[in-house]
């Protein structure tokens, strides 16, 4: 079926809130239908929605004890001194629930994460044909990725952690295309840095991470770009080789 509309993240995400007219939910509805992976997903984040009120639900509907009821004149002090103790709260949970993952966190890792790991499972290990454009052209290599990715992209340099420019290739992400380059060092052992458009996400330019056994991945957004470098090696020397792929990407050159 067609749709004058397409149907978007920002739709789905209203759907879940049930903030749809009754014709755009019928259409979102039908979409569904049509996209059963998208289906998975959104019956993930019920999950996780249904289980954060089954947790928290019997705590704000408890009542208030008498000790804790304030005089009108101190309410607004003691609200301001729970403000920043939920403030608190929050952040060190947030740094603690590595398990529970927001909206966007999910979208990240379904969009972003997942598919550029995936990529680097299935091009890192192939001899004959890692790359469709090798480092010898870069420069094709680039102009080609960026004009089907329709933005400008750069491969950054990761020579000073001893990997070199092997090529790479365009790929087909969830809704979009993707690029892949690919960097080897001396010993044969490869990392993968994948970039794509990422639309409908608000997220800050810090480092996320995902292990999946030995394959370790940081991923960041910046501006509407998304990047992911995966590579089986140890968690501080690829966060360090994702630091200078940032501080590359991110020079006005």
């Amino acid at each position: 079926m067609s749709y004058k509309t397409p149907i978007t993240d920002a739709d789905l995400h209203a759907f879940l809130d049930g903030q749809l007219s009754d014709a755009r939910r019928l259409q979102v509805e039908a979409w569904l239908k049509e996209h059963p992976d998208k289906l998975r997903e959104l019956n993930e984040y019920q999950a996780i929605d249904r289980e954060l009120h089954r947790l928290l639900d019997p705590i704000v509907q408890e009542p208030i004890p008498d000790a804790l009821r304030i005089p009108p004149r101190k309410r607004l002090y003691k609200r301001l001194s729970l403000a920043a103790s939920f403030l608190l709260a929050g952040v060190l949970i947030g740094w603690n629930s590595h398990g529970l993952f927001t909206t966007e966190s999910r979208l990240l890792q379904v969009n972003l994460s997942k598919p550029a790991a995936f990529a680097h499972v299935v091009y890192a290990a192939e001899k004959r044909h890692p790359v469709e454009v090798g480092a010898d052209q870069e420069q094709h290599l680039i102009d080609w990725l960026s004009k089907r990715l329709k933005t400008r992209i750069k491969a950054p340099n990761l020579a000073q952690h001893g990997y070199q420019l092997v090529g790479g290739r365009l790929l087909p992400s969830t809704d979009r295309m993707a690029a892949q380059f690919m960097y080897q060092d001396k010993s044969g052992t490869r990392v993968t840095l994948y970039v794509r458009r990422i639309n409908n996400i608000k997220a800050d330019t810090m480092f996320q991470f995902t292990q999946d056994k030995q394959l370790n991945t940081f991923y960041w957004i910046e501006g509407t770009l998304g990047y992911a470098l995966s590579g089986e090696l140890n968690k501080d020397v690829l966060m360090a080789m994702a630091r200078t792929s940032y501080q590359q990407l991110n020079l006005n050159i």
